[in-house]
């Protein structure tokens, strides 16, 4: 099983400390920032940060929905991580300033990708699509933040 990583970033007019408050904000900002790939949002446990329990599902194809069950940690300042308790999936959102009144908001997901040919195109596809939610996610999180 090969490591598969999607990457994608970010510049919001915005201060990094009320982008990183949007984004740790389940319980409120977070599902305004979901597209339509994400359904049956619910937090269950906190609602802002660190000690969060929220699920989703996440729609990456026609054909592949991931049930996710996300615990959420704040290692470093700026930083949220979403362990996935279903799955290897690791998502990490990484808020750092990016001049004056801007920040650069980094998400980068990981995940142990399967073997042989379908491991190939997961590899080979799924970085991007991953990528396209995820860009769709930080343009909603631009027009909430810039307000």
């Amino acid at each position: 099983m090969a490591q598969v990583e999607a990457t994608t970033e970010r510049i919001i007019a915005a201060g990094p400390e009320d982008v990183f408050d949007a984004l740790a904000d389940y319980s409120g900002t977070r599902a305004k920032l979901l597209p339509e790939h994400f359904s049956e949002y619910e937090v269950r446990e906190g609602g802002d940060g660190q000690g969060t329990l929220v699920h989703w599902k996440l729609q990456a194809t026609s054909k592949r929905v991931r049930d996710c069950l996300l615990e959420v940690a704040e290692p470093t300042e700026g930083q949220l991580v979403e362990k996935d308790r279903n799955s290897s999936m690791v998502t990490t959102w990484t808020v750092t300033p990016a001049g004056e009144g801007s920040a650069k908001v980094v998400v980068s997901t990981v995940w142990n990708g399967a073997g042989g040919i379908g491991g190939f195109f997961e590899r080979t596809f799924a970085p991007k699509g991953l990528g396209r939610i995820y860009d769709a996610v930080l343009a909603k999180l631009a027009a909430e933040v810039e307000k």
